[in-house]
């Protein structure tokens, strides 16, 4: 393993560092490393003349710092630290003299929180030459800017949050903890970062929203926890006669150049594709998936678990748990392979499927498949009956065209 991918992980370096190349890392189980002992070492000069040993204490510290890369999660500029809390059973064989190689072997034994033990044992060829039971304890990263980003008065940065090359955070913002801004993005106006999101290079949130009638009110953009903003994402604050706010839950991935307008409401876990857009004040609920280059018009909502393929447009309400795909888009059946995916029970997509053939199979129109569902004895579930409440409480009429496939998408599970 070439040096600097480990050692970059590592607060240590020369003339501190003790150990010269990683041979073996195994993230999470082991990692070996080999330390030259050379008679220029600085601590030989008093260690003791006319004798030189390497003290027992830079053994268990050359341990320590080749233990650090088993716990070290973070490859990047969010260094977490290591602390070493205690040593035990710790035994030194033999002596360490100028000229030798010693093979430094760590493995983990048990991780707990931000606790970690760890076995330790230093070896001069086949002699153990010290051993010992390590306990690190990790500490989470302390707030970094980089020197040429710009942070305004007034906003707000979280522990361990760190500020790329040429970021801009603007003066009402405040960003949670443990977040990544990326080099040359921009976060501003009136906007709430949650904790361990990802910001990444020129995306943009926060600023005006693209709405003419917009004239400058303190409106507002929320963001929850565990989000990621690819490159070249654009999020608008809401607008004053929309609401005042727009707002992203949880657990979000945001590909790259997908937009969300003002007043926009997206639940958590949903996947927007590269170019993925929504119109002002659209619903996404949580577990859609809105594929790359596809629209969605004002006012609009996406059901839960709803998949809209690449390049749709979707101009009516998209349907919960289903596939809507094309221009302007029809739906393609049962989104069942993402229910399966999301442990779905088989009962379960049984009574969506036949409640989705009386939707689109059947000679009946919707209100009369709805009274139908709900008639149904063997159809009843939380699922199903939200997907009625989804279909009556529509305001713009929801996507019940049957695409050039028949709706029914496979056999009864």
């Amino acid at each position: 393993m070439s040096a600097p991918q480990p050692f970059d992980r590592l607060c240590h370096r020369y003339p501190s560092l003790l150990f010269d190349v990683v041979t073996v890392l195994e993230p999470g189980r082991r990692v070996e490393a080999v330390k030259n002992v050379t008679v220029n070492e600085d601590f030989f000069q008093g260690h003791f003349p006319g004798a030189p040993l390497m003290p027992g204490v830079l053994i268990i510290e050359a341990l320590v710092q080749v233990a650090s890369l088993l716990t070290l999660r973070q490859a990047d500029g969010r260094r977490e630290r290591v602390w070493l809390r205690g040593v035990d059973h710790a035994k030194f064989r033999r002596q360490v003299v100028p000229g030798d190689c010693v093979h430094l072997e760590v493995a983990l034994a048990r991780r707990r929180a931000a606790l970690v033990q760890l076995k330790g044992v230093a070896r001069v060829g086949e002699h153990v030459v010290a051993e010992a039971d390590l306990l690190l304890a990790i500490a989470p990263p302390g707030t970094e800017v980089h020197a040429s980003a710009i942070v305004h008065e007034g906003a707000r940065i979280g522990e361990g949050t760190y500020v790329g090359p040429g970021a801009t955070i603007g003066p009402h913002v405040v960003v949670g903890r443990r977040c990544h801004v990326g080099a040359s993005a921009v976060v501003d106006g009136w906007t709430e970062i949650g904790d361990d999101t990802e910001i990444y290079p020129f995306a943009s949130l926060g600023l005006p929203p693209q709405d003419l009638k917009y004239q400058g009110a303190p409106t507002r953009l929320v963001v929850g926890r565990h989000n990621i903003f690819r490159e070249f994402v654009t999020v608008h604050r809401g607008t004053e006669h929309g609401g005042g706010i727009t707002t992203i839950g949880d657990h979000n991935l945001f590909m790259a150049y997908a937009h969300v307008a003002h007043d926009c409401h997206v639940g958590s876990h949903t996947i927007f594709g590269n170019g993925a857009t929504l119109g002002g004040h659209v619903t996404v609920e949580d577990y859609s998936t809105i594929s790359a280059f596809s629209g969605v018009h004002q006012f609009c909502r996406v059901g839960r678990h709803a998949f809209i393929g690449g390049y749709s447009v979707v101009t009516k309400d998209a349907m919960p748990f289903a596939k809507s795909v094309g221009n302007r888009a029809r739906i393609f059946g049962l989104n069942s392979i993402g229910l399966v995916r999301r442990g779905f029970s088989p009962d379960t997509v049984r009574k969506l499927r036949q409640a989705y053939r009386y939707l689109l199979v059947s000679k009946l129109n919707t209100t009369q498949a709805l009274a139908q569902i709900e008639q149904d004895p063997d159809l009843q579930c939380d699922e199903v009956r939200y997907l009625v409440e989804f279909i009556r409480t529509s305001r713009r009429g929801v996507t019940l065209r049957r695409g050039s496939r028949r709706a029914d998408d496979g056999p009864d599970s």
